[in-house]
């Protein structure tokens, strides 16, 4: 009785096996097919792909997408539209954002854009100094390293994933919806969230602090950043131009700045990238923070330092005919501008009124 009870239980659980082992290969095969996060191949022509894992997806885009220019950066990137790059400068951009991205983002990205085989002709970079002053080999999240490679063996978390399956393949097909390359990324806010009251309700005052800090004390950091994954790949890419640009933060920002007592700091750090950037011959630099009529109107902002789509189109336009470029000799009227527009702004003013 025992051993017919065995070759029973031996029976199904072959039979278990086979079927489980069965929809295993099946899912591993529609995964490799659809290719969600673009591992193996570009998208699939008709396939309604969801693109919102800026860690997951971007490097396989950056691997397959057809592209001669890129857009990478931080949060304050996603609001570009590929399209005003064609349209200002005849590319065909990929922005590849990373929201809170360290310089360290930047680097694996362009690690993966600079052997893709495509010609690279531009690079537009979004720089954060707040980011800069952090640690070499910092990122904003853990990056899975079986996406960032070219190995296929250690894919097993992608290819067996029930979250890429249900997610990114089953989600799309049962609610298809066209993807939108152009604009993908986009922040969620809508028209209604920008502006004044919605900001300053949001907006949390930080602590005053007494001792102003040290105009050298980012320096350090900052240097060994740009050393280790900024200028290896403008040095290693010279005829790539890299347009580098320094985004406009509202006043809040600058609030900000003022009362945690490092605005010469900072003026420091902007100070340091630039002339270390401008050393380069195919870098340009664009200087956007002192731009008075964008960052003291807060209806522009949906926080304290994310700005409409409008602004995007208005620095894309100016990387095409080149107002707001600094040079080494122009900077430090730019940033004098920028201690002269924060000095003179109403502060009082504005946290008098209630929101």
């Amino acid at each position: 009785m025992e051993e017919m009870a065995l070759k029973e239980f031996k029976k199904w659980m072959a039979v278990f096996l086979s079927v489980f082992g069965g929809l295993a290969a099946a899912a591993v095969l529609l995964v490799v097919y659809v290719d969600p996060f673009f591992q193996y191949h570009k998208p699939l022509e008709h396939f309604p792909y969801v693109v919102d894992h800026q860690v997951n997806q971007n490097p396989g885009m950056a691997k397959h997408m057809e592209y001669d220019s890129v857009i990478l950066g931080s949060s304050m990137t996603v609001n570009f539209n590929t399209g005003w790059f064609q349209e200002l400068f005849g590319l065909r951009a990929l922005k590849l954002s990373y929201s809170g991205a360290f310089p360290k983002d930047q680097a694996n990205i362009m690690d993966i854009i600079f052997c893709s085989g495509q010609e690279v002709k531009a690079v537009f970079l979004g720089i954060d100094v707040i980011t800069y002053s952090g640690g070499v080999e910092e990122t904003k999240y853990p990056i899975p390293e079986y996406l960032y490679d070219d190995k296929v063996w250690n894919d097993v978390p992608y290819v067996l994933n029930k979250d890429v399956l249900l997610e990114y393949i089953l989600r799309p097909l049962a609610d298809p919806e066209p993807t939108d390359l152009a604009t993908v990324y986009a922040s969620w806010w809508t028209e209604e969230y920008y502006n004044k009251q919605w900001v300053m309700h949001n907006y949390v005052m930080p602590q005053l602090e007494e001792e102003e800090a040290d105009p050298e004390s980012y320096v350090r950091n900052v240097e060994a950043n740009l050393k280790a994954n900024i200028c290896p790949y403008i040095e290693r890419n010279p005829d790539t131009e890299f347009y580098v640009f320094f985004p406009p933060y509202s006043i809040l920002f600058w609030n900000d700045v003022q009362r945690e007592n490092h605005m010469e700091a900072t003026m420091r750090e902007y100070a340091y990238i630039t002339e270390r950037l401008l050393a380069y011959e195919n870098v340009r630099v664009f200087f956007f923070p002192n731009q008075e009529w964008i960052v003291c109107n807060l209806d522009n902002y949906a926080d304290y330092s994310h700005y409409h789509p409008d602004i995007n189109r208005y620095m894309t336009e100016c990387f095409a005919s080149g107002e707001c470029e600094v040079t080494v000799e122009t900077l430090e009227e730019e940033l004098q501008k920028m201690r002269e527009v924060v000095a003179a702004f109403d502060f009082e003013e504005l946290f008098s009124q209630e929101y």
